[in-house]
């Protein structure tokens, strides 16, 4: 497929169209504090969450499951273990996973574990500049969540981690860049508001392997994955007063955005 911008706005309506159509099984290895908003963000978009986090548990689960989200942001000795064993098990039955790299760089549990995770080959790895930056092996994080370098100085080794990975980079900011390695894509779409709420990077991980669940080219299915939640997240914020009604009208948005309304406000270049 030519991965045009035309292209990949036609797969994205299509994939969109999918996911609700299939309502893939996601299971979520995630952070305490974005469980709930996790959860309901993948039932708003039309997935199936399950939030399968015990180890004994976790392999069998993902081997079953449509897509699976690895998410470092409170990682307990049980979950570490919980990763370990979905990831294996995911890679073993042909799962595609998502590993979101939360805060690691500096900190002495995490790093490790997401350099561990990310040599398992995940399908797509979600972060800010400075996670991505530090999981392909430069740099020491950002501020604990929040990226401390520019979208477009982790492109170089975004591309890298992508090729030895052999799946898909996603670097979140203003402007989100994709990229297999090969192909690059940029979606100008969001807005800030989804930064002032707890849970808006980590429940697009989830979506984001929701969308690889129905779409085999990794590049598309995260492409289409973060326009339609970016776009989302700009209608809500039309109607939001502040953080907290935009969290409640972002989930709604998700629920009702269309393919047409995505194709009139996309912004993939």
């Amino acid at each position: 497929m030519t991965r045009t911008p035309e292209t990949l706005l036609d797969h994205t309506c299509s994939t969109l169209d999918g996911v609700r159509a299939q309502a893939p099984l996601v299971q979520c290895i995630t952070n305490s504090v974005v469980v709930n908003f996790t959860a309901n963000v993948l039932l708003a978009i039309g997935a199936s969450p399950a939030m399968v986090d015990i180890p004994g548990e976790a392999g069998p689960f993902a081997q079953a499951a449509s897509g699976v989200l690895v998410n470092l942001g409170t990682p307990t000795g049980e979950q570490r273990e919980a990763m370990l064993e979905a990831t294996a098990a995911a890679h073993a039955g042909g799962t595609p996973w998502v590993l979101d790299p939360v805060a690691v760089g500096a900190l002495p549990v995490r790093t490790p574990l997401a350099h561990t995770l990310r040599d398992l080959r995940p399908d797509v790895v979600r972060g800010n500049a400075s996670e991505v930056m530090a999981l392909a092996g430069s740099g020491a994080g950002g501020r604990g969540v929040d990226a401390s370098d520019a979208v477009d100085a982790a492109v170089p080794l975004a591309c890298s981690l992508a090729e030895s990975t052999g799946g898909v980079v996603a670097v979140s900011g203003p402007v989100d860049v994709i990229t297999d390695g090969r192909d690059l894509a940029r979606v100008g779409n969001g807005d800030v508001l989804l930064t002032r709420v707890t849970g808006g990077g980590c429940a697009l991980g989830a979506v984001m392997a929701a969308f690889a669940a129905v779409d085999d080219d990794r590049l598309v299915a995260t492409v289409a994955a973060t326009t339609v939640y970016t776009v989302a997240a700009e209608l809500a914020a039309e109607r939001a007063t502040g953080p907290g009604s935009f969290a409640a009208g972002f989930l709604d948005a998700l629920a009702t955005v269309d393919a047409d309304t995505v194709r009139r406000r996309a912004a993939i270049s």
